[in-house]
């Protein structure tokens, strides 16, 4: 993993959803030191944790290490399918219901 391409990613992504470094630290499990640590490239985080930031930024762990691109997302079923399983226990039933809608509506 190239740690500046993951701390770049994040700190790209904590300021297109506003949040603070503290916040998703917070979100995740970690210290507000460690997570600085991530942000400056000083340390690798655990695949768990990085599993963890990808769901609290919306985005994939493929995403965050650089190994997709930003726009492939939205074309690439299997991971479409792993962004709804990461995020489904914070969904709420409406959300839920939302993208079973979606998926039995005719275009």
């Amino acid at each position: 993993m190239a740690l500046t391409t993951f701390a770049e990613r994040l700190a790209e992504l904590l300021k297109k959803h506003g949040i603070t470094q503290k916040e998703l630290a917070e979100r995740v499990g970690v210290t507000e030191a460690t997570m600085s640590r991530y942000m400056h490239s000083e340390r690798i985080p655990k695949s768990e944790i990085i599993a963890n930031i990808a769901t609290a930024l919306h985005t994939t762990s493929d995403y965050l290490l650089g190994t997709e691109e930003k726009g492939n997302i939205e074309n690439d079923y299997p991971r479409i399918i792993r962004l709804i399983a990461r995020n489904s226990a914070s969904m709420t039933q409406e959300q839920k219901n939302a993208i079973i809608k979606a998926l039995i509506e005719d275009d």
